[in-house]
């Protein structure tokens, strides 16, 4: 069959509009970056993910040749540089370093100025860093079987230390209890320091810790450690299970940074940045800082690192909701 010259005509003419929409966003790719590109840190500078967020920056200014300047934005749990993020124009030269408590808040704060699964676009999962389950040297438990059946044996007996209510380790002390069927008693301390100093004096008697911060204690004799709450071991300690391993199938809970744009950035500029920052991941400089820190470098795709921030979202909203969280 034949078509018509009119049908031609209107063939060619979607085909041009099609052309020329595409053209601007090759333009765009080809182009960014054209100015300095923030990346916002939710926290005061210095700590981990801060660390982690200016070794990027470093790394992506020199790829680039353009400015890319870390803006710490702590406060709110961080709530308040998430939400700079979110309301920040979808252009790529406004970053997140995202860290673990963007997938907790959801449900532990009632009003959440954003939405964490709609209002942005993930771009990559930096790294890992798995928590230590320790506990003091007098508590008659050396395998996490032997400390699940002293639970068991004196309910409500045992207690365990966080950081703060609400905070990773607090909701993986909430994680093992749920999982393994026990109710040790939560202790909030305003940080990871008062936790660990309790719990090497004999006041407290289960940490879930950060590894960097409690490696130390636990080489010198001071700590028990009993697990790793990673799905894999951490090669800064081989010998050390899993919690998994351990008996509580698919136990895992993890500090971890990934990288978000404000929603509706155009998917070219998400890949270009997605692209680069994988090399830096798996750039020795970076691997191996990480790897002295106790910390896995991850390295994702965006849709991987979409799903992996669904189910985290979906992890914590049962924990939270089963052990009756409240935030302070």
């Amino acid at each position: 069959m034949r078509c018509s010259s009119s049908s031609k005509s209107n063939v060619l003419s979607r085909l041009i509009t099609a052309a020329l929409a595409f053209v601007p966003a090759v333009a765009c790719a080809q182009s960014y970056p054209s100015k300095p590109v923030r990346l916002i840190v939710p926290f005061l500078a210095g700590g981990s993910t801060d660390i982690v967020g200016r070794t990027v920056a470093q790394k992506l200014a020199e790829m680039w040749g353009t400015p890319v300047v870390v803006d710490n934005r702590p406060g709110g749990g961080t709530t308040i540089g998430t939400e700079a993020v979110a309301r920040a124009a979808p252009d790529g030269y406004t970053l997140l370093v995202t860290p673990a408590p963007f997938t907790i808040n959801p449900s532990l704060l009632s009003k959440l100025p954003y939405d964490a699964l709609n209002d942005f676009a993930p771009i990559t999962l930096i790294n890992t860093t798995p928590l230590v389950q320790v506990v003091h040297p007098g508590v008659p438990a050396k395998t996490v079987k032997e400390l699940i059946a002293l639970g068991k044996a004196k309910p409500g007996k045992l207690n365990f230390g966080s950081s703060g209510t609400g905070g990773s380790n607090h909701l993986a002390g909430e994680l093992f209890d749920f999982m393994a069927g026990v109710k040790m008693v939560h202790i909030p301390y305003k940080g990871n320091a008062g936790a660990l100093t309790d719990l090497v004096g004999g006041h407290v008697d289960v940490v879930y810790n950060g590894l960097t911060s409690a490696i130390a204690l636990i080489r010198g004799g001071k700590l028990r450690v009993l697990a790793v709450t990673s799905l894999k071991r951490t090669p800064t300690l081989p010998d050390v299970p899993t919690l998994d391993e351990s008996g509580l199938k698919g136990f895992e809970a993890v500090a971890w940074n990934g990288l978000s744009a404000p929603a509706k950035t155009p998917r070219d500029i998400i890949a270009k940045i997605n692209a680069d920052v994988l090399k830096i991941i798996g750039s020795p400089e970076l691997s191996e800082r990480l790897k002295a820190e106790g910390s896995d470098p991850v390295g994702s795709t965006p849709e991987e690192y979409a799903a992996f921030l669904r189910r985290e979202v979906a992890k914590w909203a049962k924990v939270i909701k089963v052990a009756g969280v409240k935030a302070e």
